[in-house]
């Protein structure tokens, strides 16, 4: 025994068994992640109940669970003798939709209060732009001229196209029309002030003023009376519903957005729907506060976010890590500077948030307004949390892991490939250029795969610096610079935090926060993976170096 000991076998053991449970771990909540935010569209069945009173429920099943029978008693409710003597009742939570016509869209039950549920055909779940989902039975769909048509099926499949379309109308008008000629009268405007401002506003400009103003007001009144009509359109026609009480109620076709009948649908029918919904997901807009719709503009604001942050972050770690390996003498100063790298390291990501917000939002975004948008002020261009300075904090953030890990590559480089190259003549900076960086772009990569990791997660200091809640436009668009590095965005990590935390149906919008954690941890994934292969060709091409 003391042998088998001695020869280091049970620490072999217990690191195996201490990698493995890690690696399960990781998996397992990987794996509860996946199956939350997957099945979330899962067109799941509606189920009808009848209660004790006589009351009917329509429904899909949230969740079941067992329920301690001296928890009941002690509210003093009445229990059957077989469930008393079983010790525990089963309670099933509801989700019955239709939050505009009753108090909450879930109701808990004691299963023994309910009868056998069946299936119904005849209803359907209808997906709304305001109020979240409809559970209820189509009887009737009002047409353009008021008549109420019975063709179901037909009504409702040409009311969505029709709808789709004129949607498709409305948000070209409103992206492409009024966004462009607003953009165009805010241009002029500023254009204005700012001659006001440097005393060069003259007769000539004030009548091109007046006549370009006036035509971009008619532009605006005139798309806006387009709108008006195409939305009057949507609410002219309707489907009639009953919903569980009996009660009969119009949905206006601009507030649905789909429809189907669960029970009626085979398993590739809701294999079908469920990729329509993961794809809705991703690539919608978010409604509801959030707890409705997709998060295109999270994920878009995520990436771009990520990406700014790399470009700004590896030369600025590659070059310091550079001068303190190869060009800084091992002094006081030297050793003070890797002492920072490496408490940098440490310090809670809030604090770069504060830093972020103080320096780079209102030290040195307050001087690029005073000095180059005199005319915009007091309204700030760059002196307000944005894209820009988010993805500088995040720079600041990752810095010590990108030159920690330049530092450990170079390190690993033979001193006699510097030596042979100049000795051939080379001078120390082509050396470094043309033989030592690529031989270490290897290790700089991975440095970037660490931030990247990091940063893809942060939500405290972005809270600070530039994600919102939710942000009207995407930071690219078709409007000159077509890059908006000065406009707030949303954040992946910021819409799991708001979702899961800030909305006011936390119920209905939990199984959102899977999804989006899903899609977060794909994202970094998907970002790492690109990182690897990057250096994975890379230390393929410099392999005969030296490098391995």
């Amino acid at each position: 025994m003391f042998k088998w000991l001695k020869s280091g076998s049970p620490w072999i053991w217990l690191t195996g068994g201490a990698v493995s449970i890690s690696l399960l771990s990781v998996l397992g909540l990987l794996l509860l992640i996946g199956w939350k935010g997957l099945s979330y569209f899962w067109p799941a069945p509606l189920y009808q109940w009848e209660t004790k009173q006589g009351d009917l429920l329509i429904g899909q099943i949230y969740s079941q669970e067992y329920v301690p029978i001296t928890h009941l008693t002690d509210m003093d409710i009445v229990l059957p003798e077989e469930t008393v003597q079983r010790g525990l009742a089963k309670r099933v939570d509801i989700k019955v939709a239709n939050r505009d016509l009753y108090d909450s869209d879930f109701v808990s039950l004691l299963e023994l209060d309910l009868n056998s549920p069946v299936k119904p055909k005849e209803w359907a779940v209808i997906e709304r732009t305001l109020g979240g989902d409809f559970f209820g039975k189509p009887v009737g769909y009002q047409l353009e001229d008021g008549r109420i048509s019975q063709d179901l099926d037909k009504e409702i499949a040409s009311g969505l196209a029709f709808s789709k379309v004129l949607r498709d109308e409305i948000d070209r008008l409103i992206t492409q029309e009024i966004r462009v000629v607003s953009a165009q009268a805010e241009r002029l405007r500023l254009e204005k002030r700012k001659r006001k401002l440097n005393d060069e506003l003259d007769e000539a400009f004030l009548e091109r003023y007046k006549s370009e103003n006036g035509q971009y007001l008619a532009q605006l009144a005139n798309a806006e009376s387009m709108l008006d009509n195409l939305r009057s359109q949507l609410e002219s026609q309707g489907l009639l519903v009953q919903d569980m009480t009996g009660q009969q109620v119009k949905i206006p076709l601009s507030q649905i957005l789909d429809l189907w009948y669960p029970n009626q649908m085979s398993p590739v029918d809701k294999l079908i729907r469920w990729s329509k919904q993961a794809w809705k997901f991703l690539s919608d807009d978010p409604r509801e506060s959030n707890s409705e719709g997709g998060v295109f503009p999270a994920m878009f604001g995520t990436v771009l976010m990520v990406l700014i942050m790399s470009i700004v972050v590896m030369p600025l770690g590659v070059i310091a890590a550079v001068y303190l390996h190869e060009y800084a003498k091992n002094n006081a100063f030297t050793r003070l500077i890797r002492v920072a790298v490496i408490n940098l390291a440490g310090v809670p990501s809030i604090v770069y948030g504060v830093f972020g917000l103080g320096f780079f939002v209102y030290t040195l975004g307050g001087s690029i307004d005073s000095l180059f948008y005199q005319e915009r002020l007091p309204a700030p261009t760059f002196g307000t949390p944005g894209l820009l300075w988010s993805a500088l904090t995040l720079a600041v953030l990752t810095l010590p892991v990108v030159i920690v890990a330049t530092e450990e590559g170079l390190s690993r480089i033979p001193s006699s490939v510097r030596h042979g190259s100049l000795a051939l003549g080379a001078t120390q900076f082509e050396t470094m250029w043309r033989i030592v960086l690529p031989m270490a772009s290897p290790a700089m990569i991975t440095g970037l795969i660490l931030a990247i990791a990091r940063a893809a997660g942060e939500v405290a200091p972005l809270m600070l610096v530039g994600a919102v809640k939710l942000a009207s436009s995407l930071p690219v668009d078709s409007q000159f610079p077509f890059l908006h590095l000065e406009r707030k965005f949303m954040h992946l990590g910021f819409h799991i935090y708001d979702v899961g935390f800030q909305t006011t149906n936390i119920e209905s919008a939990r199984p959102l926060v899977y999804a989006t954690s899903l899609l977060l941890v794909t994202v970094i994934i998907g970002l790492n993976l690109t990182a690897i292969s990057i250096r994975n060709n890379l230390r393929e091409k410099y392999r005969t170096l030296g490098q391995d």
